[in-house]
């Protein structure tokens, strides 16, 4: 089992991510875009301090945008870093009117290299640690369509190539099912990022594999999302309940259970704000009882994704 439980100055644990052991509880960095250059600065500068050295990105974070906050924060960057991006998607030329910038698929193998490159270009990098494939197949966020259904085994090809190139250090899936996973599997799969949390538990059977084969699991929407229309976990009156008991907020109990579900989680949840970054990070101190984790076990839908 690639994890330790080194007590609250390790973030809950430790986990083998891309050939390099990282913290569990990481960040992510897309409600960055939500910021300006200052106050980006500040919390990524917070982080740093508080030992995370796990931050999750991609290069349509707010149309590049999130990467040249980092950028300008944290380069150089420290040794321990991991820096996670995402390949799949890109900005869509077409804006709304709410001043939102939409995404647009982009699954080609040759438009997943250009945006390795604008990713090492904005980052100030010569090799991305971790480059994750993000599916399309199925919800959450947009679909492919027409000649972006692209088979995963050609988009590994074109990652593998890159990693060959010294450009990607490893290779993770996103929004994948099993079958997917073990399709990937040969080409050496650093993580997986699925949506997952304690209320929605579709992915277990993902997760499990993924622990069998000491593959890192990522959960992103740890904490539902408003714009997925995914329920918080923090909202439920259990977790509510459970966290007075524990003398937490029902958001650090949320992430707690994520930690103690399996150790080869890695949490990245995302925040604008220095408080709930620290609040967040929280989560690696509380010890949740077997009482406790039995009862917020009875919680979520467990199908098979």
């Amino acid at each position: 089992m690639r994890m330790t439980n080194d007590g609250p100055g390790r973030l809950g644990g430790s986990v083998m991510l891309g050939g390099r052991r990282v913290r569990r509880i990481g960040y992510g960095a897309m409600q960055l875009e939500h910021l300006d250059r200052a106050g980006a600065t500040q919390l990524l500068r917070r982080a740093i301090e508080l030992g995370v050295d796990h931050i999750d990105t991609a290069s349509f974070y707010g149309d590049a945008t999130v990467n040249e906050y980092i950028r300008a924060a944290l380069h150089p960057y420290p040794d321990d870093l991991v820096i996670v991006s995402k390949v799949g998607a890109r900005i869509d030329d077409a804006r709304t009117s709410d001043g939102r910038i939409p995404l647009a698929a982009a699954q080609r193998p040759e438009e997943l290299r250009e945006q390795v490159h604008l990713d090492l270009q904005t980052l100030g990098l010569e090799q991305v640690p971790v480059v994750n494939v993000r599916r399309l197949d199925r919800p959450p966020g947009i679909l492919a369509e027409g000649d972006q259904v692209v088979p995963l085994d050609d988009q590994l090809a074109e990652l593998i190539a890159m990693r060959d190139d010294g450009l990607v250090g490893a290779i993770g899936l996103s929004n994948v099912n099993a079958d997917q996973v073990r399709q990937a599997m040969p080409a050496g799969i650093a993580c997986v990022q699925n949506s997952h949390n304690l209320l929605d538990r579709s992915g277990e059977d993902v997760l499990a594999l993924c622990a069998r084969n000491d593959i890192a699991w990522v959960p992103y929407m740890p904490l539902g999302s408003a714009f997925e229309r995914i329920p918080s976990p923090a909202d439920d009156p259990l977790v509510q309940a459970v966290a007075a008991e524990a003398e937490a907020s029902a958001t650090v109990v949320a992430l707690a259970w994520l930690l103690a579900h399996d150790p080869h989680v890695a949490l990245i949840p995302g925040t604008r704000s220095v408080e709930h970054l620290e609040e967040n990070l929280a989560a690696g101190s509380l010890r949740l009882t077997p009482a406790q984790l039995a009862r917020l076990d009875a919680l979520g839908s467990v199908v098979p994704s």
